[in-house]
Order: structure tokens, then C-alpha cells, then sequence
């Protein structure tokens, strides 16, 4: 059964699961924030005999009309008390999301929406991923914006024209459902946050729209976003949060169903259970609250034609909610990409055995995690500073290097792990060189930044990064000031990004351009099952301490890749190739790229903190 509000010309039917209520009303408004009540209708609940009602617990009316444009919520009459909450299931809503709102979604979709052209994933071996946010990209003065932080900068040429050139596949796109943190009726103040606190899990972020007061302007400007990025021929992917609500008590999960969307703490049932450390989690394993997930999974890769998801914490998420809901999405489209964090926050309610984590990634066919193996051994580990890793001053580490590059032991395919160095947590890539490797000079910790990407363009599995980690992004206020780790609600001056720094470090822009040409012209760094890299990958042992090299031998090419971390540079005898003319560079301490940069025989000299990459000719 379909559940919210689902409407047409003449009538709309409002349906509401709730196991508490005794009572349920559906309260009408013309306007989305103030204004009082223009009617108030009883909803029936169910009969557990109706065979079209997927739970007893529905509570159902229909309202005869056109009600495109009005307002709702719903009143909430159980022991407890009486709520007012806006609907679990809404489509769109009013400023700040408090009042739901009907809407006739046909009216939203911008010109050629729905015949619209979606990049197709084939293989998604061949992703590049990059994570934005909507504020960031477009607010800073550089970005030459006419909708500085909105839905539709994305529609501006010089916005997208960016992406296109580094060579990029999808956007990951930090959370822009309706999230809590942001008071849209506020756009005079100075407000920043990255979305980790949903309201309503099925609308777009009303601060991000050029008007927030009306619901449909949202969805329509959302659409524009999603169909100019596909015009650029890059894929969406959205950031979704199901693991936890913003808080509890003004959450319509609690006001509409108590504590069944919440898992208790099992050792203390007054309590709840906290894995994803936020107050809350999300009891994913209950039927309804399964439903919920796969529905809103559903409609947003229907209705918005967002190409895959990235799960926030998803090891709070059950394993078989996580297979249900790839299931119902392949059915919309084949080449869904589903990925996540494969941890939690906390200790949580369910075993380890239930949960979506990169030690059950076996169990999760399709769906990749991220590799925090990789991340921790290039820079350092995330949490400790005087943890370094093998760029940058760490010692030991090439053994961990060598299993990460291969994919981690806990992977079943490629294409589950997600590379990375960096992402909106945590200090970014270049503030972790500023923090931990305080005494090194600027071009020290360029070395170390090229170094590390090299290793991660090279590593078998999808590459992803974070958007400005190409141009040495830093999160300070003023040059030479310590950087902000999470910056999730600094001022956006902290957050921006700046075209004018992309500029000032373009050298190393074009590198990572460079090296993500390199990887899409090579399947070397490509390949596509685990067996594939053991037979083709084979590292060198007779090479100096601090020092990693490898060949890549398939039946279409020989690949050789050694990464230096040393402050020294160092030489290595060349393996033999077939046609003994030697190996063509594409890549080494400065340039990178899918051209020869010149030939080498015998003997790789490679300087102090970089890498080398050549193909055989």
C-alpha cells in the first residue's frame, strides 16, 4: 500500500501508519507556516482484513477536490497525549518542513524531464567519484554564481564545466533531503551545515531553493539540478542518512508511530540505543520501518532519477533491508550504485552478524564500502595524529599498502571497495599534511598530495575524493591558522570552495586530471574480480625500505607502478618486458596523464616522495 498523500485532480488519499494512535485527523491549511486550520477530516483505520493494506495499523481518508498546494498535517490522538506531525511519507512541504503539503508532482518536472537522457553505468569499475555540497561548490565570490548555494548553480555552465574537465563520472552529493539544522525562513542569516540531521527524508532542503516558503519550487529546482548534471553526461549520487532522525521527540516517527521506528537499548529499554552516535538509531530490521527505507530509496531514484546512494553510517542499517532495497531499485534502474560506510558509531542493538559492515560484505552482492584500510594507511590514521602513514613520514607500512592496493581482505569484489583519502569528515587531505607534518614545506606536502593521489588512482576498486582535495583544500579561516576538522557547522567561509585556490595550485589539479585520464585509459588498474588482481598484480621484493613497486600483467597490456615515500630517490631495475623496447612513463613526480611522457629502460629513478607509472611498449 501506498502510503502519504496521493493525489490527483479529484481527491487526494492521505494513508498514515500508526501503532499507537486511537485516533488520527488530517488537518488542511492554505499556507505552509502560519494561518489557521481550514478543515480538520477523521482518517478509519484499516481493516486487518483489507488485503490491500500491507500492516493493520494504517490510518486512511480521502478528501474529494483539488488539493494541489495545500498544506497538512496530521493530529495524533494516543495515550500519551495529542501530537500535531507533519506526514513520515510527505512529497513536499512548507517552509522549515513542518507542514506537509500536496502537491501534483506532473507540474514540477522541468522541460524534458521526464524523457531525459541518464548517463549510463555499465561497469562500475569505470566510476570516478567525487563528493560535493550544493553550499560549497558555487557560494564563494570565484564561483561567479547568479544562485550562489542553490539547487540551480548546478544549471551555470562554469559550475559543471569544472567536473567535466577533471574527467569526473558522479557527484556525490553531501545530504539535500529536508534536514533539520538550517532555518530556511532565515535566508539573511549565515547559516552552514552538511545535512546530517533528516526531517523529512523524501523532500529537497529547502535552503538550497530559490524559495522555501513554497513547496514545489524545491522539487522543480531539484529536478533541474539532477537533469543538468545527467546534460554533462555525469551520474548523481545522493547521500542518505537512514541510520538516525534529527532527534527523536520532534521527529514525526516518534509523534505518528512512539518508539517503533526506534531501536531501544537492550540492556535498558527506557533508553535508546545509540550506534550511530547521535542520540538514536533507526530500527531498520522492523517491517514497516523496512518498508519505509525501500519506499524512500524508491521514489527518489523514480521521481528525481538520482542514480545511486551513499549510506550514512550503514552498519547501523540490517543486512537484508540493505539486499530488500537493492532489489526494488535494480527493478528501476539496472545499473544502481549503492555503497556506504561499512561501521557504526557505537556499539548498537542488533549483532554484528545482522549489520551492514565491511565484515559482512560478502553477504551485501552489489553494495560497496568504503575503505578506511587505505585511507589509514596512505596519511596516517584518521583519529591520531602522530599515527603518519606511508606518505608522509610513517614507517613500516608497505606490507598494510600492499593488501590495501589489491582490495582489503574483506572485500568479495572490486567493485565493493570505494578508495579514498578524504571525504567531508575529518581534516581534509591537505590539513592532515598541516597538522601531522607541521614542519615540512609547502612543496614537501605537495609531494606527499601527489603521492597519495597516485596510489589512490592506481589502487584496484572505485576512486573517490573530495572535492577540492585536487587543489590542496584547506578548512582555515586565514592562512597559517590551525584547520578545522569537522567543519559540519563552521561558517561557510571555512567550507566554501575557492576557484581562485583551484587556480593557485593548478599544478596539481592538472595532476589528478591527469591521473584520472590515465586510469580510465588503462583496465590494468581496472580489474574486475579478486582472482583477476591476484593472477595479475605481482609486487617487487628487491626494492629500499619505504619504497613500493609492482607490475600489472593482463593479456592487453603490462603496467609498472612504484610509489617512493622516501626522501631520497631512489632506482630500481625495470622487469623484463616482451618487446624489450622498455616502458613508457605516463606518470611521475610532476605530470600525470594518458600520454607518453618519455621512455625509460633498464633502471626507474624515481625522486624523493613520488611515484612512477609506465606501461610497456
Amino acid at each position: 500500500m501506498e502510503l502519504g498523500a496521493i493525489y490527483s485532480k479529484e481527491k487526494t488519499v492521505f494513508s498514515v501508519f500508526s501503532p499507537i494512535a486511537e485516533e488520527i485527523s488530517v488537518i488542511l491549511y492554505d499556507n505552509g507556516i502560519e494561518g489557521d486550520a481550514i478543515k480538520k477530516v477523521p482518517m478509519s483505520k484499516s481493516d486487518n482484513d483489507n488485503s490491500n493494506t500491507c500492516h493493520p495499523d494504517i490510518f486512511t481518508v480521502v478528501i474529494d477536490g483539488d488539493l494541489n498546494g495545500k498544506y497538512y498535517t496530521y493530529e495524533v490522538k494516543t495515550a500519551d497525549g495529542v501530537f500535531e506531525s507533519h506526514d513520515p511519507y510527505a512529497k513536499a512541504c512548507g517552509v522549515n518542513g513542518h507542514r506537509s503539503m500536496v502537491v501534483d508532482l506532473s507540474t514540477t518536472n522541468p522541460e524534458g524531464f521526464t524523457e531525459e537522457k541518464i548517463p549510463k553505468c555499465d561497469d562500475p569499475m569505470n566510476m570516478v567519484i567525487t563528493e560535493v555540497s550544493i553550499a560549497d561548490v558555487s557560494s564563494d565570490a570565484s564561483a561567479h554564481s547568479k544562485y550562489p548555494g542553490k539547487y540551480k548553480a548546478f544549471t551555470e555552465p562554469q559550475i559543471l564545466g569544472y567536473f567535466k574537465e577533471l574527467g569526473v563520472t558522479h557527484l556525490q552529493i553531501l545530504p539535500s533531503y529536508d534536514f533539520g539544522s538550517i532555518d530556511e525562513s532565515r535566508p539573511d542569516l549565515e547559516q552552514y551545515n552538511w545535512g546530517y540531521d533528516p526531517y523529512n527524508y523524501n523532500i529537497p532542503e529547502g535552503s538550497y531553493s530559490t524559495d522555501p516558503f513554497n513547496g514545489a519550487v524545491r522539487i522543480k529546482e531539484y529536478k533541474e539540478m539532477v537533469q543538468a548534471i545527467h546534460e554533462a553526461g555525469i551520474g548523481v549520487i545522493m547521500d542518505v542518512v537512514y541510520n538516525h532522525t534529527y532527534n527523536v521527540f520532534d521527529s514525526c516517527f516518534y509523534k505518528t508511530s512512539g518508539n517503533y521506528f526506534y531501536r531501544m537499548d537492550p540492556e535498558d529499554e527506557t533508553k535508546y540505543s545509540d550506534a550511530s552516535a547521535c542520540g538514536n538509531e533507526i530500527a531498520t530490521e522492523k517491517t514497516m520501518v523496512r518498508k519505509y527505507i525501500i519506499d524512500s530509496l524508491c521514489y527518489w531514484a523514480s521521481e528525481y532519477h538520482i542514480d545511486g546512494f551513499r549510506f550514512d553510517l550503514m552498519g547501523v542499517i540490517d543486512i537484508e533491508t540493505m539486499n530488500l532495497a537493492r532489489e526494488a531499485l535494480l527493478k528501476i534502474n539496472p545499473d544502481i550504485i549503492m555503497y556506504g560506510e561499512g561501521w557504526t558509531g557505537g556499539p548498537g542493538a542488533i549483532p554484528e552478524s545482522s549489520r551492514a559492515l565491511k565484515l559482512n560484505d560478502k553477504k551485501l552482492p552489489g553494495i560497496g564500502m568504503f575503505s578506511d584500510d587505505i585511507r589509514d594507511v596512505v596519511k596516517g590514521h584518521v583519529f591520531y595524529m602522530d599515527e603518519l602513514g606511508f606518505v608522509n613520514g610513517g614507517k613500516g607500512k608497505e606490507e598494510e599498502l600492499k593488501k590495501a592496493i589489491i582490495c582489503p581482505a574483506w572485500a568479495n569484489t572490486p567493485n565493493q571497495v570505494i578508495n579514498y583519502l578524504s571525504c567531508h569528515d575529518n581534516y581534509t587531505l591537505w590539513d592532515r599534511f598541516i597538522v601531522s607534518n607541521s614542519n615540512e614545506t609547502t612543496e614537501q606536502r605537495l609531494r606527499m598530495n601527489r603521492l597519495a593521489a597516485g596510489i589512490l588512482f592506481t589502487a584496484q576498486g572505485i576512486p573517490f575524493f573530495l572535492n577540492g582535495e585536487e587543489f590542496a583544500r584547506t578548512k582555515t579561516a586565514k592562512e597559517g591558522e590551525a584547520p578545522v576538522e569537522n567543519s559540519y557547522c563552521s561558517p561557510l567561509s571555512i567550507n566554501v570552495i575557492s576557484y581562485d585556490r583551484a587556480e593557485k595550485y593548478s599544478d596539481l589539479r592538472d595532476y589528478y586530471k591527469g591521473l584520472i585520464s590515465l586510469r580510465k585509459h588503462h583496465k590494468a588498474f581496472r580489474l574486475d574480480t579478486i582472482e583477476q588482481i591476484h593472477k595479475s598484480v605481482h609486487f617487487i621484493d628487491d626494492v629500499p625500505e619505504g619504497v613500493v613497486a609492482y607490475t600489472i600483467e593482463t593479456p592487453d597490456e603490462n603496467m609498472f607502478v612504484a610509489y617512493n615515500s622516501c626522501k631520497n630517490k631512489i632506482s630500481i631495475k625495470l622487469p623484463d618486458n616482451a618487446s624489450g623496447n622498455g616502458w613508457n612513463v605516463l606518470a611521475d613526480d610532476k605530470h600525470a596523464g594518458s600520454t607518453v611522457l618519455y621512455t625509460i629502460k633498464n633502471q626507474a629513478s624515481i625522486p624523493e616522495v613520488s611515484c612512477l607509472i609506465a606501461v610497456s611498449k
